[in-house]
């Protein structure tokens, strides 16, 4: 067996085309754009090579490509959570060999211990929790966009090395047509009685002010949570604009108390139902492909992907109030959305498992990040529980 770190053009355009062949017989699996890996080990796009390193490699048997995997260090994180400094790993693809996969979970081990690390997590990504971050263990259903996807046997390689689960991410779905619980209108019945109270979606004409009244939101709901900073003007405006093309605006809505901002929620089409139909690349065929699955109305599924209220409204029944308003669009006829996943909802963020499970949504898919520690006789430690 041969480890190779990717240095050269062809071993880049390996390490994406590895995947492909590995999962051609599954249905399931779709292709990520190449643009969306390539950005993660790509300086001059990737932020957190500020304050970090990452490597990535090939294993070959027999000049065969077998497996892939990348090693990284977050100088701002490393002793997150814990009391021994942690690196990380991922983008793991394997065949089913346990031989391979040990062979890839050694090399980033040495990786990270000549760098001072004491523990590693997995698989997570070089970059923000919300892509690419977790290991499917149930419910191998299609993936939502940015989420991690494979082949089952990896949970028992993972765990044979001595991976244990540092904490779990679920995704929650519900049938869109399916009618809203009557806890939730009962919740939300005091905030919606109360003139100081209410809703808008987003207008893309007034995107600016919808971009400023996310950021508030977001700064007061989630910058106490450990590892989330705050939230700059600039950062906020990028995601809006990367967003902005999927955007429906029916699917971006906010709460606000007195005129000022304290809730939002906000959905997206799931992109992987049009990433599905092309090959990992979006050139100008494929954007006007999209176009014209966006106007045909081919998305059948939106994906939560950020919810935040204010804490001073928190337990108010805002939560509920924001989805009671969302269901006057969704439960018209003809409706073009059928299905509403939840994604990424922490086992340590019990408040917000509660509100997914108050809005009539059931796990649909689970994924554990794992932990590795290098001196097995020390004490392992969960992620702690926030809220």
């Amino acid at each position: 067996m041969d480890i190779i770190e990717i240095t050269e053009p062809e071993h880049i355009k390996e390490f994406l085309e590895f995947p492909v062949r590995l999962y051609a017989n599954d249905f399931h699996w779709v292709r990520p754009l190449d643009n969306d890996i390539e950005k993660v080990f790509d300086r001059k796009r990737n932020k957190f090579f500020r304050h970090g390193e990452c490597i990535r490699w090939l294993l070959q048997d027999n000049g065969k490509t077998v497996g892939r995997v990348a090693a990284f260090i977050n100088k701002k994180t490393v002793n997150r959570d814990n009391d021994q400094p942690t690196g990380g790993m991922g983008f793991f693809e394997c065949e089913k060999n346990q031989e391979y996969a040990f062979k890839l979970f050694d090399t980033c081990k040495a990786w990270l211990e000549e760098r001072g690390m004491e523990a590693m997590d997995g698989p997570i990504n070089f970059g923000e929790r919300d892509e690419w971050w977790g290991l499917l263990v149930k419910g191998f259903y299609p993936p939502n966009y940015g989420m991690n996807y494979n082949f089952s046997y990896y949970q028992e390689f993972f765990e044979n090395y001595g991976f244990q689960m540092y904490f779990g991410q679920y995704t929650y779905g519900r049938k869109i047509s399916e009618p809203l619980i009557q806890k939730v209108h009962d919740k939300s019945e005091r905030v919606r009685q109360n003139p100081d109270y209410t809703f808008d979606h987003l207008h893309k004409k007034e995107i600016e002010r919808y971009t400023e009244d996310f950021r508030t939101v977001y700064n007061k709901a989630w910058v106490r949570h450990s590892g989330v900073g705050e939230m700059p003007r600039a950062q906020a405006r990028n995601i809006m604009k990367t967003m902005k093309p999927l955007m429906d605006e029916k699917l971006v809505l906010f709460a606000y108390y007195k005129g000022e901002p304290v809730a939002f929620f906000i959905m997206i089409p799931d992109l992987n139902q049009f990433l599905k139909t092309i090959n990992g690349n979006l050139g100008w065929v494929e954007k006007a492909k999209f176009l014209w699955f966006k106007l045909r109305k081919k998305f059948t599924k939106n994906v939560g992907v950020a919810f935040g209220v204010v804490p001073e409204h928190q337990g108010k029944g805002v939560e509920s109030a924001i989805v009671v308003e969302y269901s006057k669009f969704a439960h018209t006829p003809n409706y073009q959305y059928k299905h509403m996943e939840m994604k990424w909802i922490g086992d340590f963020n019990p408040k917000m498992m509660r509100v997914a499970q108050d809005v009539g949504g059931s796990i649909y898919k689970t994924h554990y990040t794992y932990r590795k520690l290098f001196d097995e006789t020390k004490e392992f430690k969960r992620s702690p529980i926030i809220g």
